[in-house]
């Protein structure tokens, strides 16, 4: 009966090392090189939300922009980048005029969730 128990209990340790470090022993590498690119936008025409943004990481070196559209007209574009040696450096542009509404107040514009 002994030898029953002690099998079964090897096999569940083993089944559990399995299911922890994958099917083949493998384990996650979280100091490997990190290398990435992704994007996405929002164009909505309704709420006026328009914004994007993208970014490339390789190693240490991160480059990227995000590009909003402000509240007051104007158009915000940040370009960055970050190093080891140079740390984080944006670049900050805004295009266009600012110009608010004359005469109407922001309680009585129509709000649509």
């Amino acid at each position: 009966m002994f030898k029953i128990i002690a099998l079964v209990a090897c096999l569940a340790i083993v089944s559990l090392t399995q299911s922890v470090l994958g099917e083949e022993g493998d384990h996650e590498d979280y100091y490997s090189h990190p290398k990435y690119k992704f994007e996405y936008g929002v164009k909505d025409e309704h709420t006026h939300d328009h914004k994007s943004q993208w970014e490339h990481r390789d190693g240490d070196a991160v480059k990227g922009q995000y590009t909003l559209d402000e509240a007051d007209g104007t158009h915000r574009i940040v370009d960055y980048s970050s190093d080891h040696h140079s740390g984080f450096q944006p670049h900050v542009q805004r295009k266009g005029h600012a110009h608010h509404p004359h005469g109407e107040s922001y309680a009585n514009i129509e709000q649509h969730y």
